[in-house]
């Protein structure tokens, strides 16, 4: 009975991350009337309806999220409970998102070699804007989040490293360009970076000019040394010099560093320590020293 349960509650959880009986089914992987059959024996056995189906999807009703948030506490108490007395090495799927302006060669390798120090878990790695990844880990579609938020922010222990940013001109340039009338070569819209630069020069600056939306670094700083326009990039991708035919702009009066946070879902147990790894080998390639 109780194990029935706990794979009922397990069907239910994944009902709340997916949307959808027919995805369900596929990850499962099972029938989608099995799904179904699942769901309501799961109500048979609480005595109550935890599916609107009058909505086409159906969705949670009110009690059904009650007992969905409850539900997860009982999986992850069994799941602390199961590594407390069993396995020692982490096994399983992590599933982690990682944001745009994060992802380069770097810290590929960096979540790489972390990664495979844990040869019985399996990796799945997807990049997005941080707003649509904060949002996806919150519907539990993610294990582990690295994002970037402003600066300003306090995230306390979820912050693992600050990324500093430097706006970038072609080194021909006669003169410091007007940030706010210069033509820019940015990331598409929303880049994280794009809005801290947008707020850090204030509501005039909602009026840049774009002269190319370009999301890749390398054909970023490249189209800025060919001239086309002012950049804005992540410091510690130059190392200890910028690149021939690029400069960098004097901004001491403008605060473009961004923290690099890490959000892990208390309910992967098993797969902290991965997490954890993961999120020290990011916070250690962002914090080296330039």
């Amino acid at each position: 009975m109780v194990a029935v349960m706990l794979e009922e509650l397990r069907t239910l959880a994944l009902f709340a991350e997916e949307g959808s009986i027919q995805k369900v089914a596929r990850r499962l992987p099972l029938t989608q009337p099995a799904v179904t059959r699942q769901i309501q024996r799961l109500e048979d056995m609480l005595g109550t309806t935890l599916l609107d189906r009058r909505q086409k999807p159906p969705r949670l009703t009110p009690v059904g999220l009650e007992v969905l948030a409850r539900g997860r506490d009982i999986l992850a108490s069994v799941e602390a409970l199961k590594s407390f007395a069993g396995k020692t090495e982490p096994e399983g799927l992590l599933r982690l998102g990682l944001a745009h302006g994060l992802s380069d060669r770097g810290v590929a390798e960096a979540i790489a070699n972390a990664a495979a120090m844990f040869p019985k878990v399996s990796l799945r790695l997807k990049t997005g804007w941080s707003a649509e990844l904060v949002d996806q880990f919150d519907r539990g579609q993610i294990d582990l989040a690295i994002v970037l938020r402003a600066g300003g922010n306090d995230d306390g222990d979820a912050c693992i490293g600050i990324e500093r940013l430097g706006i970038v001109t072609n080194e021909q340039a006669r003169q410091i360009p007007d940030l706010k009338n210069a033509a820019w070569i940015l990331s598409p819209a929303p880049c994280d970076a794009r809005q801290l630069l947008l707020a850090a020069l204030g509501d005039d600056g909602r009026r840049l000019s774009i002269a190319a939306e370009i999301q890749d670094p390398t054909m970023q700083l490249e189209w800025v040394r060919r001239g086309h326009g002012v950049g804005l990039m992540p410091m510690r991708l130059f190392g200890k010099q910028l690149p021939q035919g690029v400069t960098l702009v004097e901004t001491k009066s403008l605060d473009l560093s961004m923290q690099v946070v890490a959000l892990r879902s208390p309910h992967i147990h098993r797969l902290a320590k991965v997490a954890q790894a993961i999120a020290d080998a990011v916070g250690s390639v962002v914090n080296q020293p330039g």
